[in-house]
Formats: structure tokens, C-alpha cells, sequence
């Protein structure tokens, strides 16, 4: 019996190791690692009845030894106006651009196997009919697609946001004085992951700056043209944020199972367990923002769905990625003293990163009221001119580029 007994028990740890074993192994692989990239659009026609809106997309195979199959892939597109779209009409048509297979006549997707570490590309064509198109702002699409493979049938989205609204120069409101500077809230499109920060600061701000001007935009902002959004259908709220969401003020972006979970996501869940205990230890003793201090930077800064302008309050916006970066490149780029910012109507303000010299006090004084607004405004960006000389950047960080350089 002894012996029986041993050799179960030798059996039973053989088996725990492979299964402990192929778990292991489970874990390391990387599943359907395949995704769209949002690609590079154009504008092939616009007057006052037609757009033609051309993107030009990229299916990616990022595993090393898995080929992944595309059986289903279709666009949807929805238009966001500031009239009716009444009278409008839209098509989307996708179109495989394979270098091995010919697209069919008929817009058919065939099922397409995305070879190992490979990649393949589509042409998706949005053509805008009516009588008025004047009034349309941006167009959502929606390009949906099934990856097949190791880790099942796994459908996914790919959202592409487009402009088709351009302000001018004049649309931006008058220059207005108040808290210490005049300030220039300047009107921009619809910004998305197709913009990039340097570029839209020479378009729209540079024929308007001139030297000692500070320039100041949105945290908000700069994430979305990183692309740092996210979907809720793409978040999956596990075990952890389902449970302490609930301990979070109403009004939090932490107070939702998706949003907490993208915190989870990024801060990882043991910091955000630990986080949540310890800031409720704290909390007793009088310490109130443990939780802020102790989860990571996005803990602050993750805007949950409503968070801000359509379309992107169907989203869950994170904070931008190293801004330090990216002000020092867009002072590099244009000599402009920059700043990114976080306000809101609480007479907050975070500054999250700003070029050398630039006056904290300055900024906190002269953006406490707000001026950009919270609403759909449309004015990310904040021109700053101190109303006393050097108040706004130290000497020699004033000095912009030539003020009619632009895009």
C-alpha cells in the first residue's frame, strides 16, 4: 500500500509540474498579437457638396512564430456635425491592398493570413455626399476586424478620428486681458492621433506669437494626439477594480470598473491594492489624496468616458506620455516657451511639465480662471503674454522663432 501510495504521490507532482509547466509557457506566448495601425489619411476631395477622405492602413503581425488570420474586417464611419446631417450621404468601402492577392471586384474581404512577423495593407475610401457639407467637423471611423489564431476568435476595433473642419487664423477669440497677462485662446480642428503637437503649434499659434509669449496646452490634448485613449469595450475590469471602485467619489474617473481598471493596467494591481490600503490607512489619520500619491501619475490624470469633447468622451483618455519631452521639443522646433497643463473649473492648476525658465507662479496665476474652458471650445492651446516684462520666462526663454513662420 505504502508503495501505491508513493507512486501516487510521485504521479500527482509529475503531473502539477507539466501543468505548472505549460502555464508557464501559456503566459510567455503572445496570443494574437496583431493589431491596425490607424494609418495615413487624405483629404483626395473637398468642396462645398463632395469629401473624399484615403487612408491607407497596416495590419501587423508583431509574434515571432504564430501566423494570424484576418477572416472579417469592415469600416462603419459616423459624421459629427454642427448642423443636421440630414440630406447627407456616406459610403465606406475597404479595400485589400495584399502584395500577394489581388482585392476582389466586389469589396469582399476574403480571410487573409498575416504571415509571421509580416505585415499587409488595406485602403479604406469615405465618400461624402450632400448639398451643404460646411457645417460637418470630423468623421469617426470604426474599422472592425477579427484576429483567429492561438488565442481564438478575438474581434477588435480600430478607432480613426478625422478632421474635415479647419478655423482660421481670425477664428480665434479676441485677446483678452486678466490675472496678470493677455492671453490669445487659440481656436484649432479637432485635434486626434493623426496631429502632431510641433505641427499644430506652427499652424495655428505662430503667426500670433511674438517674443516673451508663453505657450500653454491641455494634458488632454497632448494624450490624444499620442493616441493614449482607449475604448471601454477594450477593457475587461478584473477582480481588483470591480471591488474598490466603489470607495471613490462619484465624480472620480476612478469610480467606474473600466476606469480603474485602465489604472490597473498601467500602475500594475499590486500598486494599485497597496495604494488603496495604504491611502485608506492614511485616510483615518486625517490624510486625505494617499491613494493619488502613492498609484502613479495616472491616477490624476486618467479622464473617464463624458471627461471631455466629443467624440472622444466615449473614451477613457490617460495623461500624456513624458510631456517633458514634448515641450522641449516644440520650444527646439519653435522657440516658444511652453508648458502642458491640467486645469478645470475648481481654480486648479497642475503644470506637468514646462520648458526651462518658464514661471510656475506666472502660469498658476494667470490660468486659474480657466480660460480655455472646459466645454467644447476647441481651444487647447493658451497664448500667454505677460503684462510685466520677464514675468513669464526668465531672459533669453522669451525669444520666439519669427512670428509668421507656420504650417
Amino acid at each position: 500500500m505504502g508503495v501505491v501510495l508513493g507512486t501516487l504521490g510521485i504521479g500527482a507532482v509529475a503531473v502539477g509540474a507539466v501543468a505548472l509547466a505549460l502555464e508557464a509557457q501559456y503566459r510567455r506566448r503572445p496570443g494574437n498579437a496583431l493589431d491596425l495601425t490607424p494609418g495615413d489619411w487624405q483629404i483626395e476631395a473637398a468642396d462645398p457638396q463632395h469629401y473624399r477622405l484615403v487612408g491607407d492602413l497596416e495590419l501587423r503581425n508583431h509574434t515571432k512564430s504564430l501566423e494570424i488570420m484576418v477572416p472579417e474586417l469592415w469600416a462603419e464611419t459616423k459624421l459629427l456635425s454642427k448642423g443636421s446631417l440630414a440630406g447627407l450621404e456616406w459610403s465606406t468601402v475597404v479595400t485589400p491592398q495584399h502584395r500577394d492577392e489581388p482585392a476582389r471586384p466586389d469589396d469582399y474581404w476574403f480571410a487573409y493570413i498575416v504571415k509571421v512577423g509580416k505585415t499587409t495593407r488595406l485602403k479604406i475610401t469615405l465618400d461624402i455626399t450632400g448639398a451643404d457639407l460646411s457645417q460637418l467637423q470630423s468623421a469617426w471611423v470604426k474599422v472592425n476586424y477579427v484576429t483567429y489564431g492561438p488565442g481564438g476568435r478575438i474581434p477588435k476595433v480600430r478607432h480613426v478620428i478625422i478632421p474635415l473642419h479647419f478655423p482660421t487664423i481670425e477664428d480665434s477669440s479676441p485677446w483678452q486681458q486678466r490675472d496678470g497677462a493677455e492671453m490669445l485662446c487659440v481656436k484649432t480642428h479637432l485635434l486626434t492621433p493623426l496631429d502632431k503637437p510641433v505641427e499644430v503649434v506652427k499652424r495655428y499659434v505662430m503667426p500670433h506669437a511674438k517674443p516673451g509669449d508663453v505657450l500653454t496646452i491641455g494634458e488632454t490634448p497632448i494624450a490624444i494626439m499620442q493616441g493614449r485613449m482607449r475604448h471601454p469595450s477594450e477593457v475587461k475590469p478584473g477582480w481588483l477594480a470591480r471591488r474598490i471602485c466603489y470607495y471613490f467619489h462619484p465624480t472620480s474617473s476612478l469610480a467606474t470598473a473600466v476606469g480603474m481598471q485602465t489604472l490597473v493596467d498601467i500602475s500594475g494591481p499590486w500598486r494599485v491594492a497597496a495604494a488603496f490600503v495604504l491611502g485608506s490607512i492614511a485616510r483615518m489619520f486625517g490624510h486625505r489624496g494617499g491613494f493619488y500619491q502613492l498609484a502613479g501619475e495616472q491616477a490624476r490624470l486618467i479622464d473617464d468616458v463624458t471627461g471631455t469633447l466629443p467624440p472622444y468622451e466615449q473614451f477613457i483618455v490617460l495623461g500624456p506620455e513624458d510631456p517633458q519631452a514634448v515641450v522641449d521639443e516644440i520650444k527646439r522646433e519653435t522657440g516658444l516657451p511652453c508648458a502642458i497643463v491640467d486645469v478645470n473649473d475648481l481654480r486648479r492648476v497642475k503644470i506637468l511639465a514646462s520648458t526651462t525658465g518658464v514661471s510656475q507662479q506666472f502660469l498658476e496665476d494667470a490660468l486659474r480662471s480657466n480660460p480655455a474652458g472646459n466645454a467644447d471650445e476647441q481651444t487647447p492651446v493658451v497664448l500667454l503674454r505677460p503684462l510685466k516684462a520677464g514675468a513669464g520666462a526668465g531672459a533669453g526663454q522669451g525669444a520666439a522663432k519669427s512670428a509668421g513662420r507656420s504650417a
